[in-house]
């Protein structure tokens, strides 16, 4: 079975009417126009120094999906979604500025001491600090990802995230570089059923102005 997603929400309807969704319509497919607009939106995402902390693995394949499922502990919506995509952040970030900034001197558009001066901030921000790098990695990784599941509704697909996750067993079973560490998966699909809406806290619960 394969759908088409042509309606786009609004920002808004989007945002209020995305909820985690655990049971999936099995056998649909994703057209890979929508699932690549959907992960060019999610990629559209803010990062520190512009370092694009995140990569998608993504699982279609079936039997990969279900080589995930005990990874996922059994969460059956692994194998009923249409996708599985496995937002993993990038603790070696630093060695991407060339290829961030590199175009850009070339152009003109920066000059070499501005170009020097940040790769400079980069090199003594990541040198010598894991702690940064895996910080770094979780915050830009979770942006790009509630984008992609923001685009996921605004287009008429469904998502749930997953933290609870065997990472050690992920990262041996698919054979994931040191440099990358899953952040999260996300299930991707039609839902089988209705999500349920769940509360949030008002306003006054979770503002605080000016302080303390």
């Amino acid at each position: 079975m394969t759908t088409n997603a042509k309606t786009m929400l609004a920002t808004d309807e989007a945002m209020r009417s995305r909820h985690s969704v655990r049971k999936y319509q099995p056998g649909v497919t994703i057209p890979e126009a929508d699932l690549n607009e959907i992960l060019e939106l999610a990629a559209t995402a803010p990062s520190s120094w512009n370092l694009q902390h995140w990569r998608f693995l993504v699982f279609q394949d079936q039997k990969n999906k279900e080589r995930l499922l005990p990874i996922a502990y059994n969460q059956q919506q692994v194998v009923d979604c249409s996708a599985v995509i496995v937002v993993l952040g990038d603790l070696e970030a630093d060695k991407v500025f060339e290829e961030v900034y590199g175009p850009a001197l070339k152009a003109g558009a920066i000059p070499q001491q501005a170009y020097d001066t940040l790769q400079g901030n980069v090199k003594a921000a990541y040198t010598g600090n894991p702690e940064l790098a895996m910080k770094e990695a979780h915050t830009n990784a979770a942006l790009a990802a509630m984008q992609l599941m923001l685009a996921a509704k605004a287009k008429g697909y469904d998502t749930v995230p997953m933290g609870g996750i065997d990472r050690e067993a992920l990262v041996k079973e698919f054979n994931i570089p040191s440099r990358y560490y899953p952040v999260m998966m996300i299930s991707l699909g039609k839902a089988a059923t209705p999500a349920h809406a769940t509360g949030r806290f008002p306003l006054e619960k979770v503002v605080i102005k000016e302080g303390f």
